[in-house]
């Protein structure tokens, strides 16, 4: 990764850009579903963390990782277009995995959409197991892959 790009928790005020790349980069084709205020409720709240990679203070990329009891959610990740292939989706992913240790969590689920083989290959080299097909999860016509990591077992990284 380069050694420019900083991970920490987003700040309110960087709710709207992460917002609109959610839009773009992650919910494409879908209804827009992490909007400005839900991203501001998920930066304020106590069982969620909002990672952003910064550089030079401008946004790189993001995480929103939710905490349940036993098991937290990955709800999003991206990293802009211009910062791919640097390694910063896989440092964002290792900082909220450690955020879920810390928390006493050990077991991380997210879904990928199906046709998405990019991300299923990135998080199947982060450790991820593909665990079911969940049909039209996204959509009627847009299904999920729920893979699950257990950290106990795989640590971060």
């Amino acid at each position: 990764m380069d050694a420019t790009i900083d991970i920490g928790l987003a700040r309110a005020d960087e709710a709207s850009a992460i917002a609109v790349h959610s839009r773009d980069l992650v919910e494409h084709g879908l209804d827009w579903r992490w909007k400005p205020g839900r991203l501001r409720r998920a930066i304020a709240a106590r069982d969620t963390n909002v990672a952003v990679a910064r550089h030079d203070g401008r946004l790189a990329g993001f995480g929103v990782m939710q905490y349940f009891d036993e098991e937290a959610h990955l709800c999003l990740l991206a990293v802009l277009p211009a910062w791919q292939r640097r390694g910063i989706g896989a440092a964002l992913v290792g900082w909220l995995e450690t955020a879920a240790l810390e928390a006493g969590i050990g077991v991380i689920r997210l879904e990928a959409r199906r046709r998405n083989a990019v991300a299923r290959a990135f998080y199947r080299r982060l450790g991820y197991d593909e665990v079911t097909l969940s049909t039209g999860y996204y959509a009627p016509d847009e299904d999920a892959v729920r893979l699950a990591k257990d950290l106990w077992l795989a640590p971060p990284g």
